[in-house]
């Protein structure tokens, strides 16, 4: 499977299993994917090779699409119940992504001030600067934390970048108490490689790292659609409301999709 692009700025709205009704922003190449990880299970499929000539959408482009398509929305009395960064990679890894945020509440307040905005981030870059200041003036930081050990940090999301769990552990506490943390859990061969992220070591390490970095929400959800890797498991719902049961235990707020 090659994955699935957006190949425009602004996309959808389309119904989320999570957001409810959302108005997607891309703010990576519209050709390929751009990111920090190369995850087994990424819709948008595999990561490329880096880019030295990779082209980011201007700030301004940004913001006139954006722009444009909320007053459209607005003209038709459409709803949005959430204006979302996703698209085909980590969109923090925009140089002017702080600004791009500023100028996205602005839009919001204008045409949808009852709508919230939110980030979908690996949170590798929340250390780069204004990152994390931009992720704390919006209503929802969503962080991925798929692993509970670096071994299995490493097997499944396959960074890209010289990183390890316990930095991106480090990165997410700059969001303490604010921070929605998102899971995918899953099992399969990924080459000659078994990945399981549901065992006991991995999800008592996974709730040790909740209990550090106090979760204002956390998400769990199985894969939906295909991924690059074709010999993953769906995990199936039994499984992961009794990982949420422990979640819940902890006295985190959890949803299972």
């Amino acid at each position: 499977m090659s994955g699935f692009l957006f190949e425009q700025i602004i996309f959808g709205p389309i119904r989320s299993r999570r957001l409810g009704i959302s108005l997607g922003i891309n703010l990576l190449p519209t050709f390929k994917k751009h990111c920090t990880y190369d995850c087994i299970y990424c819709e948008c499929g595999l990561t490329p090779p880096p880019d030295p000539e990779v082209r980011f959408p201007k700030r301004e482009e940004v913001k006139k699409a954006l722009e444009q398509k909320l007053a459209a929305m607005k003209e038709k009395d459409a709803l949005i119940d959430s204006i979302t960064y996703a698209g085909n990679g980590e969109p923090t890894i925009h140089p002017h992504f702080e600004g791009i945020v500023n100028d996205t509440i602005e839009l919001r307040n204008k045409y949808y001030p009852d709508s919230v905005i939110s980030v979908l981030t690996n949170a590798s870059k929340v250390a780069a600067p204004g990152v994390a200041d931009a992720l704390l003036r919006i209503e929802q930081p969503i962080l991925k934390l798929d692993a509970g050990t670096n071994q299995m940090f490493q097997k499944l999301n396959n960074p890209r970048i010289n990183i390890n769990l316990e930095q991106i552990i480090d990165n997410m506490m700059l969001l303490k108490g604010k921070a929605i943390i998102q899971t995918l859990f899953i099992r399969g061969n990924s080459g000659e490689t078994y990945v399981d992220n549901t065992t006991e070591e991995e999800v008592s390490a996974w709730l040790n790292h909740l209990e550090k970095l106090q979760p204002r929400l956390v998400m769990i959800y199985p894969i939906a659609r295909e991924t690059p890797v074709e010999t993953l498991e769906k995990i199936d719902s039994t499984e992961l409301m009794e990982i949420a049961r422990r979640v819940e235990e902890l006295g985190f707020e959890t949803e299972v999709y």
